[in-house]
Parts: structure tokens; C-alpha cells; sequence
């Protein structure tokens, strides 16, 4: 299936995000681990929050988590120290991603966990049991969503957990994300320099509601930033989140973007020009890489990003993505030696007939959509692709004014 887009003669538009993912997540593992039976209010309806409810209230020990790095991550350390004998799988692209730096650090913690398929790679065998815990090492430089899938889990063992950090962690907003929460169901984390102590602790239940998500957030800051005179409220963010991404905030204001907090929620307005150039370190908000790459390139603003090593790893190879993609629409990105990527300003014959391909990849098809504002309009394979995190994301854009047709079985 492919969607075109054409934009909207001017943005003005009230849109209710979505619940934050990360937090969504983050709470169905603690609310498990706490044994709270109080129902989580404005939980996310995303696919990869929808994985882990449904198999948390499996009767079956096979569990399949499709596409979603996170729940697979937060899953296998769950599953290694709950009673029983686990079969959890996912999605073709799953099975190529790496999960051996989780496993071997379950398993020097005593976790019995075997490869189905591809050494280091899910599908896995999980023989669950009580673990001992105790001290392990770990790079600062693999996902955050394997540092907080074992930090969640530290309470539960025998001995707590002591994790050393052998290099600067990567994301640690995630991870300070995931001390906050466990500190609200009752269990306090020391972080020291490079190490993380968690001693053996009882979760308490509590009753939280989710708020909205900022990364979801960061396409309609996109779409303000390439519609002059724009205004936009979006509901239910939080200034004081504990959420990264939320640091977006500060960094479209260089991009000519003004944030109102009213009491619900934030509005944004295009109020000047952006910067003459954009220079950022996203190894806290690599979630947001896509966004600002397509924004700075539909901006006609050069830039250069650090610390998106780890977009190499996500639901697709993101950082090749982008180029493909973009260079669909007449930019040239490129890599440095130094791991950065950079777009100078140099621009390639745009495809007349260019659709962006979205490589299952949910951030791609929405950091991209909003090209439909400075080329009038833009087409989008397999759309579908948004129900990772924002299922109502084409449903929002139409509410704002955009136009979407559906066109069946076409690529480019």
C-alpha cells in the first residue's frame, strides 16, 4: 500500500498525542515485577506496548514480539527470572538484530538462556529461575534498552546487581527515565560515576497515568518549522518530563520554533528564521535523529550529528536510510570517518516520481511525511508502519488539514 500527501494551505490544528512508549513500556515490566493489579490509565495503544500486554496475559510460554526492539530486550530479562521455560521470538528483521550483550550478561548473572537460530541473535530459549545477580561489566556504548532491561530486574535477585560501565553511556536519559520510574514503585538505585548499585529490593504497587510522548511530539514540531505562520497545540506533554526527548524543546528553537506551555500540554508556533547551520550530539535523543535530518535538509540548513552509532542497530540500518531516502529528494547526506553524518548543502537531481520507502521502520515514514509540505506533496510506502508507536499518526495529520489518498499495491 502507498499514501500520497498533500499538505494542508496552513497548519493550525489540536492534536492529543500519543501515550509515551518508553514509559508505557517501563510500567507493564515494573507493574509485573511490583504485582500491581492497578490498571495502568492512558497506557499507549502502539503496537510495541501492545506486544508486551499480550504477553503478560498469555496462557501460552511462546511469546512473539513482531518488530519491537524494546519489549524483546525488556522481555528476555524479565523471562530469565520468572519460573518456567520461554520460547520468545519476533519479526524476520528481529531475528538480525543482536541481543548477545543482554544474554551474556544474563548469563554470568545465571541465566539459562539458549540461541534457536543465529548465535547472538533471537529467537531464544529461556529456562526461567530466581537469579543469583552480583557485579557484571558492560560497554556504556550498547542500547539503553539493555542496561534498563537489566536494571529493572535487579530487585528481584538473590544478591542486587552492581553494573560497571566500561565507556560513556549512550541514551542515558532512557536510563534516567528508568531510575525515576523504579523510585516511584518503591525501589531506590545508586548511579556513581560508572557504576549502578541495586540491592535486593521489593517493588510496591502504584497507580500512574502515562503521559504523552515527545518523540511523537517531534513531527508536528517538523511540520511547524516548514509552515510559516504555523500554530499548533498538542496535548498532554509535560515540561518537567523525564523523557530525553523532551530536550527537542530546546533544540527547534534553532530552528525558528517557540514552545508555550499551557496546562495540558505545549503550543508551537514558527516564529523566526532557523539558524544559519545545526550542530548536535544525539547520543541522548537518537530517536530524534531522523526528524532533525529530514527538518535541516527541507529547511535548507547544513548540519552535522554525533552519537548516532546506535541508528545503526534500530528497527532498520536508519543511518543508510536516510541517505537512500533523502537522496530521493535531492540531498546528499554523508557519513564522516568519525561515525557523524552530515548533509553540507549539497543537493542531486530530485526523482519526479520518487515514493520513500519505509523499511519497516516506523520513524521513517513519519520524519519523512512531512516532506508533503515544501514538494507539495509525497508519496509513502507501506504506511502502515506507524502503529509502532503512533497508530493514529495519519488520522492526526488529517485533522491538521492534510490530504491522504490511498493507493493500493504501487511502489516505486
Amino acid at each position: 500500500m502507498q499514501y500520497k500527501i498533500h499538505p494542508p494551505d496552513k497548519l493550525k490544528a489540536t492534536i492529543q498525542l500519543p501515550a509515551s512508549k518508553s514509559i508505557s513500556n517501563r510500567m507493564l515490566v515494573l507493574n509485573a515485577l511490583s504485582l500491581n493489579t492497578n490498571p495502568v490509565e492512558n497506557l499507549s495503544d502502539c503496537e510495541d506496548t501492545q506486544v508486551i500486554v499480550d504477553a503478560f496475559n498469555s496462557d501460552s510460554n511462546v511469546f512473539d514480539v513482531k518488530g519491537a526492539g524494546t519489549a524483546m530486550r525488556f522481555l528476555t530479562a524479565f523471562l530469565a527470572g520468572m519460573d518456567g521455560e520461554w520460547i520468545l521470538k519476533g519479526s524476520k528483521r528481529m531475528h538480525e538484530r543482536p541481543i548477545y550483550p543482554l544474554v551474556d550478561t544474563l548469563k554470568a548473572l545465571d541465566a539459562d538462556i539458549e540461541y534457536l537460530e543465529n548465535e547472538g541473535c533471537p529467537p531464544l530459549k529461556i529456562k526461567g529461575k530466581r537469579l543469583k545477580g552480583g557485579e557484571v561489566y558492560v560497554s556504556g556504548n550498547i542500547s539503553s534498552q539493555f542496561l534498563s532491561a537489566l536494571m529493572m530486574v535487579a530487585p528481584t535477585m538473590e544478591k542486587g546487581l552492581i553494573i560497571n560501565i566500561k565507556t560513556d553511556v549512550i541514551s542515558k536519559p532512557y536510563l534516567n527515565l528508568t531510575i525515576k520510574m523504579m523510585e516511584q514503585y518503591g525501589v531506590q538505585v545508586k548511579w556513581e560515576d560508572n557504576k549502578i548499585i541495586i540491592k535486593p529490593q521489593v517493588y510496591k504497587p502504584v497507580t500512574l497515568k502515562v503521559e504523552s510522548d515527545w518523540t511523537a511530539a517531534s513531527y508536528w514540531y517538523e511540520m511547524a518549522a516548514l509552515c510559516p505562520g504555523a500554530e499548533v497545540t498538542l496535548l498532554g506533554l509535560q515540561k518537567d518530563s523525564y523523557q530525553g526527548d523532551s530536550n527537542l524543546v530546546n533544540l527547534f528553537a534553532d530552528l525558528g520554533i517557540t514552545t508555550e506551555y499551557i496546562s495540558d500540554g505545549v503550543i508551537i508556533r514558527k516564529a523566526r528564521k532557523p539558524n544559519k547551520k545545526f550542530f548536535h550530539n544525539f547520543v541522548g535523543e537518537p530517536d530524534l535523529a531522523q526528524t532533525f535530518a529530514a527538518t535541516c535538509c527541507f529547511l535548507n540548513v547544513p548540519f552535522i550529528f554525533s552519537g548516532v552509532q546506535s541508528l545503526r542497530i534500530k528497527e532498520t540500518d536508519r543511518i543508510e536510510a536516510l541517505k537512500i531516502e533523502l537522496k530521493k529528494l535531492g540531498f546528499v547526506l554523508r557519513e564522516t570517518e568519525s561515525e557523524m553524518l552530515e548533509w553540507d548543502g549539497e543537493r542531486c537531481f530530485v526523482d519526479e516520481n520518487a515514493a520513500i520507502d519505509t523499511y519497516d521502520d516506523h520513524r521513517m515514514a513519519m520524519s519523512l511525511a512531512p516532506a508533503a509540505i515544501p514538494f507539495k506533496s509525497i508519496l509513502i510506502n507501506d504506511p502502515h508502519v506507524v502503529s509502532k508507536s503512533y497508530p493514529n499518526f495519519w488520522e492526526d495529520l488529517i485533522k491538521a488539514g492534510f490530504t491522504i489518498s490511498q493507493i493500493p499495491n504501487r511502489k516505486s
